[in-house]
């Protein structure tokens, strides 16, 4: 069983910065892409950035030029650092993570949420 746990979620005021961090923990043989993704009240939820194995990294338009994905292969952990955070930002941030776990004789790539975090910038 994989677990992503996420942790430094919370309330700012707009401008400010939050940095998140989602660990993931269990049976793991790899990990892949690993991101986050919001999901504001009665919106759906929506990609803000992916970091894959190699580094590359893809993020919203929304968010581009003001939050940071990195990650810690070492540690099994993805963070995003956010700073100039907007009310518009407010939303439950969850991270993703790809990961290959065992199955039976060989293994096999899974996908896996946390459980989310508020986030919340006041104007």
């Amino acid at each position: 069983q994989v677990q992503l746990v996420e942790s430094g979620g919370g309330l700012v005021q707009a401008g400010g910065s939050l940095r998140l961090s989602c660990a993931a923990s269990g049976n793991i043989f790899d990990i892949g892409t690993m991101g986050w993704y919001c999901q504001g009240p009665g919106l759906q939820r929506d990609l803000v950035a992916t970091i894959t194995k190699g580094g590359s990294t893809n993020y919203a338009d929304s968010v581009k030029g003001r939050f940071t994905i990195s990650r810690d292969d070492a540690k099994n952990t993805v963070y995003l650092q956010m700073t100039g955070l907007k009310p518009e930002d407010t939303a439950v941030y969850y991270c993703y993570a790809q990961v290959l776990v065992p199955q039976g004789p060989g293994s096999l790539w899974s996908d896996y949420w946390g459980q989310g975090t508020q986030v919340t910038a006041s104007s």
